[in-house]
Formats: C-alpha cells, sequence, structure tokens
C-alpha cells in the first residue's frame, strides 16, 4: 500500500479522480485548474483555501507514490491526472464511493447512493451497501462503518485513506481490532464509561426523586 494520506494529498487526489469524471474536456488538470478544484464551494466538506504551492507538495507526494503523474499539454503546460483506481485496485464504482467520502466526508450509504450519481454511476442502494462491505472487509480497509448517530436511523461510513477516525467517532462501534490503535480503543473504551456513568448518574437521581415523593 501506500501508506496514509494527509489531509491536502487526500483532497488533490479525490479532486483530480472527481474532474477526469464530471469534466472530461478540461482532463488533465493543471496546477490552477486543480486548486479551484480543491477549493470550489460545491460538493466540499469542508470547504478549504489550499494556495497552490501547497497543492504542488501534495501532488509531488503523490506522484512518489505512483497516484499521480504529470504530462505536458499544449504550450508545455504540466498537467495532472491520476491513477487511484491502478493504485488502490479499485473499479468506478468504488472509486464514485470514495471520492465522495474523500470530498465530503462521512455519510450514510443513502446519501452516496444520491452523490455518485453525478460520477455517471446509478446504483441501487443495496448495491451501495454491498460495494461498502467490500470495501471495509479488504485486507487493508478503504472504510469503516462509523456506529449510528444519535436521532439517526442510518450508519454513515468513512474512508481510511488518512488513518483511523477519531476516536470519539468509533464509541459503540463493533470494527474490527485489527484496524484501531491502542490508545484508540482506550479513548473509545474511557468514552463508553463516561456515558454509561452519565446515565447511571440519571437513573440515581430519578431514583431519589421518586423514593422522596414515596415518602
Amino acid at each position: 500500500m501506500f501508506g496514509l494520506l494527509n489531509e491536502t494529498e487526500v483532497r488533490v487526489l479525490a479532486s483530480l479522480a472527481e474532474k477526469s469524471v464530471t469534466t472530461p474536456e478540461y482532463y488533465p488538470l493543471t496546477l490552477n485548474a486543480l486548486v479551484n478544484a480543491c477549493n470550489q464551494k460545491s460538493n466540499r466538506e469542508p470547504v478549504v483555501e489550499y494556495q497552490s504551492g501547497i497543492v504542488g507538495d501534495a501532488l509531488d507526494s503523490l506522484k512518489e507514490r505512483g497516484l499521480v503523474r504529470v504530462r505536458l499539454g499544449d504550450g508545455r503546460v504540466p498537467k495532472y491526472q491520476h491513477y487511484f483506481e491502478e493504485g488502490y485496485k479499485i473499479n468506478s464504482k468504488e472509486l464514485a464511493i470514495l471520492c465522495e467520502l474523500m470530498l465530503r466526508g462521512p455519510q450514510t450509504g443513502g446519501e452516496l447512493r444520491t452523490r455518485t450519481e453525478r460520477f455517471n454511476e446509478n446504483m441501487e442502494l443495496s448495491e451501495v451497501d454491498t460495494i461498502l462491505q467490500s470495501m471495509a472487509s479488504r485486507e487493508f480497509p478503504l472504510v469503516i462503518k462509523l456506529p449510528k448517530q444519535p436521532g439517526r436511523r442510518e450508519n454513515r461510513y468513512m474512508h481510511l485513506l488518512a488513518g483511523d477516525p477519531p476516536a470519539e467517532m468509533l464509541a459503540g462501534t463493533d470494527i474490527p481490532e485489527s484496524i484501531i490503535r491502542p490508545s484508540d480503543r482506550i479513548a473509545a473504551l474511557e468514552a463508553v464509561v463516561e456515558t454509561l456513568r452519565n446515565d447511571l448518574n440519571a437513573l440515581r437521581e430519578d431514583f431519589d426523586k421518586l423514593k422522596a415523593e414515596l415518602g
């Protein structure tokens, strides 16, 4: 594998992959076009304001890993193209799902089904779920299923190309222990213990009130 990507490398790689599908007439991208793609306001979470130097450094790193290559366009202007699919051995549907997770953060299967349509991938929710489960069960997982948030009916998924999720996002989940660092396991357990402690204190208060009312 290629090691963990940093936040900028994730945005750069996903932006290249996105534009190769959504605006193929302008692909490969010049550095300026790629900076604009990274910083665009739509279909991005969070919205960033990268300078060309930061994007250039990320491109250099991705080129060293074989995930990006440069070619000379008209007027000998360098243009950049991704090798995301070849590098991570994924197909076009997996690429669309990963790009959405990389560009917009954790999402449900339903959100991914809708948002990947702009990648020219029309999938049923069941197919999206199957693909997510497949990528999560690889020897080196590409995504992880997060526990449900309070008030939400569906689990969200997150990509793992930049490393494990923050510990607070893992509390209560049944992800394989092999991909959680020991420090994260401890933090996650501490979060669970704190939640249980608060619940117990609330029950004690309710019990004390009921006891006082009954005299």
